[in-house]
This record gives C-alpha cells, sequence and structure tokens, in this order.
C-alpha cells in the first residue's frame, strides 16, 4: 500500500468512525490533522460544527474544489476509500495519488458534516447550516442519486428540527429570521400551530407561507403549458385575421396557381377553429390529512390552489381524517387552506367520499384525485365499492398514494392491488406524475 492509499484511508476510517460511533477517535484525529496540513488545507475542513458555507467564506479559493465534486458517476465515495484496498480484482488498481488524497479530504468534511448529526439540542443557526450542507451534497450528487438519499436527509432533518425548542426560536424574530423552511419544519409548525400565538405564531405563518411560495413557483412552471378545454369542431370559426390559417390557405387553393403571371389566386380563405368548449372541467381532490400524508397534502393543495387558478378548471377540495373538511371557499389559497387542517388522527374515507360525490354532476367531465396512504382500517371494503362505482360512473379516478420529497411510500396493498386490476393504479413518487395525468385529462 502506497503512502497516498495509507492517508487516504485514514481519512475514510475517521469518517467512518464519526458516522456511525460519533466518538472521536484520537488516533485517527492526530493522523488526519498531519495529513490535511501536508495538504496545506485548513484544520476546518476536520470540524463538523463548521458549514461548508462558512469553509469556502473563510477560504474563497476552497469553492471550486467543493463545487466540483462529483458523486454522479465514478465518483469517490466512502465506501470506495475504505473498501478499495481490499480488492481482489483481477486487474490492478488505479494508483493513488495526492489529488486523490485530497479530494478524500473534501468528500470527508461534506459527509461527515450532513450525516454526523450528534445529540442535544439543536439551535436555529445549526438547523441552517446543515440545510446548506445538504444542499451542497444534493449538488454534488446530481439529480437522479440525490432523489435516491432524500428520504434520509429528509429524516435526518426531521430529527434535527424535533431537537430544536422551536417555540422559543420562532418567539426571537433574529433566530426566526435564520430558519430555512423546508418540508420537515413545515410539518413541525403545523403540528404546533394551535400552541402558538402573538410574534411566534407570526414568525411560523411566514415561513408557512414562504415555504408554499416557493414550491408553488416550480409546480406552476410544471402546470404552465397546460392547455384548458379542447376544440369545439361544432362552433364554426371566427372569420378574422388573427385566426387565418395561412399554410392551409396556400395550400387549398395551389390548384389556383398561374404560371404565366407566376401569381396565386385566393378564391376560398381558411381560418383556425379556436372557440373552446364552455363547460369547466371539474376537478374534485381529496386528501388525507393524517399525520403520515403530511409531504403529499400539503404538495397537492399547493398543486390544486394552481389549478384552480386556470381558465375552465372547477377546482373542489376536501380533506379528511375521522371527519370529512370542505375546503373548497379557500381553495385558491393554499395558506389558509393548510391553516385550517389539523394533522393526525385516524382515516375515515367513506365520510370524505359522501362529501365528494354530490360534487360529480358530469362523471365524463370530472376527474376525482384521492390522496391517501389507504390505510383504512375496518372501512376499507366500501371505500373501495364507493370509489369502483365513481369510476365505472365516467370520472376520471387518480389514487395517490404519495406524491413528496422523500420518495418514501406506504401505500396499503390491499388498496394498491385492487387499483391496478381496476385500470387505475396508484400514483407514488414525484408530484410530476401526477401533473402529467392532470394535464392529459384537461387537454
Amino acid at each position: 500500500m502506497t503512502n497516498h492509499e495509507t492517508r487516504r484511508q485514514i481519512l475514510y476510517w475517521r469518517l467512518l468512525a464519526g458516522v456511525f460511533t460519533g466518538d472521536q477517535q484520537p488516533a485517527l484525529e492526530q493522523a488526519s490533522a498531519g495529513i490535511v496540513d501536508d495538504l496545506g488545507l485548513p484544520l476546518a475542513v476536520l470540524d463538523p460544527g463548521i458549514s461548508i458555507d462558512n469553509v469556502v467564506q473563510r477560504y474563497p479559493e476552497m469553492q471550486a474544489e467543493f463545487e466540483s465534486l462529483d458523486f454522479s458517476e465514478n465518483g469517490d465515495s466512502a465506501a470506495e476509500g475504505a473498501a478499495a484496498e481490499d480488492e481482489t480484482q483481477d486487474a490492478a488498481p488505479r494508483s493513488i495519488g495526492a489529488a486523490d488524497v485530497r479530494t478524500a479530504a473534501l468528500v470527508s468534511k461534506l459527509l461527515l458534516n450532513v450525516f454526523a448529526t450528534g445529540s442535544g439540542q439543536v439551535s436555529a443557526t445549526q438547523l441552517a447550516g446543515w440545510q446548506s450542507d445538504a444542499n451542497w451534497l444534493r449538488r454534488c450528487l446530481g439529480e437522479e442519486q440525490a432523489g435516491a438519499v432524500q428520504g434520509v436527509l429528509t429524516g435526518l432533518e426531521g430529527e434535527l428540527v424535533s431537537r430544536m425548542r422551536l417555540r422559543e426560536v420562532l418567539a426571537d424574530p433574529h433566530l426566526a429570521a435564520q430558519l430555512t423552511p423546508s418540508m420537515s419544519l413545515i410539518e413541525q409548525l403545523l403540528r404546533d400551530k394551535h400552541n402558538l400565538s402573538g410574534v411566534a405564531l407570526a414568525n411560523a405563518k411566514r415561513l408557512i407561507r414562504r415555504y408554499i411560495d416557493e414550491v408553488a413557483e416550480v409546480l406552476r412552471t410544471q402546470v404552465q403549458q397546460t392547455s384548458v378545454g379542447t376544440v369545439d369542431r361544432s362552433v364554426p370559426p371566427k372569420r378574422i385575421l388573427r385566426n387565418l390559417d395561412v399554410d392551409r390557405t396556400i395550400w387549398k387553393n395551389l390548384p389556383n396557381w398561374n404560371p404565366q403571371d407566376e401569381r396565386l389566386y385566393v378564391d376560398r380563405l381558411y381560418y383556425r377553429q379556436t372557440a373552446k368548449r364552455t363547460v369547466p372541467a371539474r376537478m374534485i381532490v381529496v386528501v388525507d390529512q393524517s399525520g403520515s400524508m403530511v409531504d403529499s397534502m400539503v404538495n397537492c393543495t399547493i398543486l390544486a390552489s394552481i389549478f384552480a387558478g386556470l381558465p375552465k378548471v372547477d377546482v373542489h377540495l376536501i380533506a379528511y381524517d375521522t371527519r370529512a373538511l370542505d375546503l373548497t371557499p379557500w381553495v385558491h389559497d393554499p395558506f389558509e387552506v393548510l391553516l385550517r387542517t389539523n394533522l393526525g388522527g385516524g382515516n375515515d374515507g367513506p365520510v370524505a367520499m359522501a362529501m365528494a360525490q354530490p360534487k360529480i354532476t358530469d362523471p365524463k367531465n370530472t376527474v376525482l384525485v384521492w390522496i391517501s396512504d389507504f390505510y383504512e382500517f375496518d372501512r376499507s371494503q366500501p371505500l373501495f365499492e364507493a370509489m369502483e362505482a365513481v369510476h365505472r360512473s365516467g370520472v376520471k379516478l387518480i389514487p395517490v398514494g404519495s406524491v413528496n420529497s422523500s420518495g418514501h411510500q406506504s401505500v396499503n396493498p390491499w388498496f394498491r392491488e385492487r387499483f391496478k386490476n381496476l385500470g387505475t393504479p396508484v400514483i407514488s413518487g414525484r408530484i410530476q406524475k401526477l401533473v402529467h395525468e392532470l394535464k392529459n385529462f384537461l387537454d
């Protein structure tokens, strides 16, 4: 083993010890300090309490190095570094140089900051630093691999938020201003909103609205190309200049071309049909507001408000646990919707279906989006039978198991199998899947 290989392995063993045991190993710490000093790196790269942002702020020349770290394809990794020394492949391993040791130091810094979260109380500053480091990791991983670890990152962030004295942080405008809204934080705020008042409640609402606006901006971009309503061929086109179909007019009049004077004589003009059906499509969104569905509930509530802002789409919104609540009057404002929800409780889908069914007046022009994990205890059969009847009446039924940031999904397999047999498979994963289904219905 070369000297460079040994040094890289020391850095990775220190990383693994920090992540999996949380304890500092004096020998590894001393050896790692010597290595980074020889590399000309600051000792700050060994301190998980210093964020990447702080490191590049103190040492601007290191920013490019962190930005160039690439885990997405043949990248370095802790597992590779710790295990590659024991290779038994016939091919000789690639020679390790000083540049690889330097990369190992930077990779270790990033991974230790994200995955060694320690214990004890977490401050607003510490949470903001962790969120920033997690974003550095996402960028280094690339979109595909970042999606694969998003569930782990979401879990870590949720655990950090739970270790905060959130009410005290919210009551202090300076500390509250350091918070970056995220799904984990929004979930905690929604759970605790009834215990907040005054400055704390105002700061909580500001964070919720900021998060909603950020998510809405992303979703609006995905929805903005949606056409609403199909061309009504029974309505003659308006004979006005902006509706003139120039290409079709030329093509249809080609027989009138006179080669002698090289002119096309037009005896008929053709116009585009632009009239849309006047009956709006009805979208009924039913959201399970139990605690396990908060991520999907927030995303779909925002999505419903965006579709409600489109012409010719009539959106209705229902939230339920053991009771059903018609939130349609506030569907245009997801902020108000979320403030009216109560996370937790059980599931009683038939109660929500009883509220949704009277809203179905034109089945073939209606889509029913039902967001739930479908764990209905003893109410599974009645709910599925009602959904099956709605589907067979002509309603476009879209069952949604989860559309969230973590990618985690837990859907009652009893329902999953029956929806599949019905020809309406459960949508799970990224919210783009739901956007695509809704766009197909509206086009």
